[in-house]
């Protein structure tokens, strides 16, 4: 594991049991078998959705973006504020909205699953 993502779990191990996975060269961060963070490149990205999103483009925070096949993709995961990294509670505060946006999706990717008809 990176020195960089040992330092994002014990940042955060005070907020919430975390674990980290590797992935697509860097890693996931986890809480509850739930994926809302990604360390990439040395940074680290939060997930967002239509809730969450206006909170980072405030802060002037953008996407994690990636090429592939020649084109730029924008995941949902968007840059985390440096202050996050100094400071526990505004570690406590962005974490939580980036596991309350990832959990909103966990859950509504459940609920379709649900309603698909059984075979």
């Amino acid at each position: 594991m990176s020195s960089f993502a040992d330092f994002i779990l014990e940042l955060l191990r005070p907020w919430r049991a975390v674990t980290a996975k590797r992935m697509f060269g860097g890693h996931g961060i986890y809480h509850a078998g739930v994926m809302f963070a990604l360390v990439a490149d040395g940074q680290l990205f939060l997930k967002v959705d239509d809730e969450s999103r206006p909170a980072f483009e405030a802060a002037g925070l953008g996407p994690f973006v990636y090429e592939a096949k020649g084109r730029r993709v924008a995941l949902s995961y968007y840059k985390a504020p440096d202050a996050m990294l100094d400071e526990p509670e505004v570690a406590r505060e962005w974490a939580e909205r980036g596991w309350q946006a990832a959990l909103r999706a966990h859950l509504l990717k459940k609920a379709k699953q649900e309603a698909l008809p059984r075979r």
